[in-house]
């Protein structure tokens, strides 16, 4: 299917990719801690008949250069834009710090209709990086919505990775030691998905060494099942942090992370939620 792309320049950059003759469904693409605009991704979408939109959403200009305290109307007005293009249903599909702000937008925003949570956590951590300020301590939230920061979970400073020294780092540790030591923390900071009107879609490898996705989309899972809320899981215990959906390039190791898994694995992952995804997105079951 041919599509058309769009420069976004504000309020935040981005891309627009819309399908010629335009679509009815629109999807916000979120990528994580990357910060890049995920314009394969978007694509890809737009040529299975999608508006897709995604956008940078820190780092760019005028925003926090972290992820700390970043206002959810950010994914609000993203919404507006996809609603003023045609959409009627929409979807928002985010990766990792992607996927808890697609879940929390969910949270707030009741047009919301569809959520894909790649790698997802279940609860609202501390902020990845500096926030307005220039400054990353003390611990701040994530998140605001309406000016208000979100209840959150830091992280131990106490942790020191397993890996030798100018290696690239597993962090999933650093998570799982920070939900032993701010056990007192967790339950304010559970991200509520149990109150979205919002179907969910829960994509996660086991292997994943950034943070535990699996072990977090069950907690999820659990969530709305208790709610009566629909909710589907897919998982493959030999994944990692990045599945890539079919049609998508490998991405490159890390200087920096371990993500976990490997790319054959990964793309198993993405290949067995890719009809599920597209089955969310155009209500077909």
């Amino acid at each position: 299917m041919d599509v058309i792309e769009h420069e976004q320049t504000g309020p935040w950059e981005g891309v627009l990719v819309i399908p010629v003759g335009g679509s009815d469904i629109g999807v916000l693409v979120l990528a994580g801690s990357s910060g890049r605009i995920e314009r394969e991704r978007a694509r890809i979408l737009a040529r299975r008949g999608m508006t897709a939109l995604s956008i940078r959403w820190f780092g760019g200009p005028g925003q926090s250069p972290g992820i700390c305290e970043i206002p959810l109307e950010t994914f609000v007005t993203a919404i507006d834009s996809l609603r003023a293009n045609g959409a009627e249903r929409i979807g928002v599909l985010g990766v990792s710090k992607g996927a808890e702000a697609a879940m929390l937008t969910a949270v707030h925003d009741p047009r919301v209709d569809v959520v894909i949570a790649l790698s997802p956590t279940s609860r609202v951590w501390g902020n990845v990086g500096p926030g307005r300020d220039g400054v990353q301590r003390p611990w701040r939230s994530s998140w605001t919505w309406r000016g208000q920061a979100l209840p959150f979970v830091p992280l131990d400073d106490s942790w020191t990775p397993a890996e030798p020294r100018g290696g690239p780092v597993a962090i999933r540790g650093w998570y799982e030691l920070s939900e032993r030591t701010f056990a007192h923390m967790l339950p304010p900071a559970e991200i509520p998905v149990d109150t979205a009107r919002a179907d969910l879609l829960l994509v996660a490898g086991g292997d994943d060494a950034m943070w535990p996705s699996l072990p977090f989309a069950e907690q999820l899972a659990r969530r709305r099942r208790a709610s009566g809320s629909p909710v589907r899981l897919i998982a493959r215990h030999d994944a990692g942090h990045r599945p890539r959906l079919p049609g998508e390039s490998p991405l490159p190791a890390s200087p920096r992370f371990l993500y976990g898994g490997t790319p054959e694995a990964d793309a198993l992952l993405g290949a067995a939620a890719w009809p599920h995804i597209l089955g969310l997105l155009r209500e077909e079951g």
